[in-house]
């Protein structure tokens, strides 16, 4: 084995191994030991099956993870920890279901060879997907992205499934439980709000994500009634702290990253939707109506 120090540490805590969602992350997880470089991966938890399937793929373990009363893992003591245990200079927190291919770390190289403070995200594709790959047969990755290319449903940009960064960047944030809605978006605005530059690699990066149900949590409508929703939400703070993939700075295309623009028009187009808070607004934020909270960069091309 190398002893040359990976690129990248991906950190996920999986849901338990048990039957099609056991199969999908199994699918996922051994897709990430297939990317070139191979990265650094964590698991986090003690949900059934994750101490067996890293050690079956040679990965590290971490079991034990600061959960709420309900058991749902917290944001901010899994991030600390990744970041404590990571040996790359960058890391990547990915959703368990996410399969990855070489496209995900050619960007992610590209992005980093620009900036030295960003987060990279990027847009899902959906996908009915019931059966164990076969890494064994040449072209797995090519199998199913064809099949989500034919499927054809890339979720907008408030479907956030993957989040690369530096160290440094999620220092003291909130105790947001994992999965009930918002701790994704207040990643993203915590990240630009501490001078990270935003990139949308969707253009680039085929990320899919195999569907499932929700039989190993309580309903969809359960979760967004429940108290976590409404903790996570009011911890997070104002609308202007819920920014999506949309929101990013800028956008990376095979010929190059490309300022975007979209951010001032969203945050004038929500400010519409909430006119009284326009009263309650300090001058900063204000001003940030006008000009994200990153610094003022000029367009870059490769």
């Amino acid at each position: 084995m190398s002893s040359e120090k990976p690129a990248l540490t991906i950190f996920a805590i999986p849901k338990n191994f048990r039957g099609h969602i056991g199969t999908i992350q199994r699918n996922a997880i051994t897709s990430w030991t297939r990317l070139d470089p191979r990265p650094e991966i964590l698991l986090f938890g003690d949900e059934e099956g994750t101490a067996e399937i890293a050690a079956e793929l040679g990965i590290r373990h971490i079991s034990s993870v600061t959960r709420n009363e309900f058991h749902t893992p917290l944001l901010d003591n899994l991030f600390q920890q990744a970041q404590q245990a990571a040996s790359a200079p960058l890391l990547a927190y990915v959703n368990a279901d996410i399969v990855l291919a070489g496209d995900f770390m050619a960007a992610i190289a590209r992005v980093r060879a620009l900036h030295e403070k960003f987060l990279a995200v990027g847009r899902r594709w959906d996908l009915d997907w019931d059966e164990p790959l076969n890494f064994t047969e040449p072209g797995w990755n090519e199998r199913i992205r064809g099949a989500a290319r034919q499927a054809n449903v890339q979720r907008p940009g408030n479907y956030i499934d993957y989040f690369v960064f530096p160290p440094g960047v999620y220092e003291n944030i909130l105790p947001l439980a994992i999965g009930r809605f918002s701790w994704d978006n207040y990643l993203l605005w915590r990240a630009m709000s501490r001078g990270a530059v935003l990139v949308d690699v969707s253009p680039v990066v085929m990320a899919v994500h195999q569907n499932h149900d929700y039989a190993h949590a309580p309903t969809v409508k359960d979760v967004r009634q429940s108290p976590e929703v409404k903790r996570n939400r009011g911890m997070v703070g104002p609308w202007w702290h819920m920014y999506t993939i949309e929101d990013s700075t800028e956008i990376l295309h095979a010929d190059g990253i490309h300022r975007s623009h979209r951010h001032p028009w969203l945050m004038a187009k929500r400010l519409w939707s909430h006119p009284l808070t326009i009263f309650q607004l300090p001058r900063l934020v204000v001003r940030r109506l006008i000009r994200p909270g990153v610094r003022a960069e000029k367009s870059v091309r490769e």
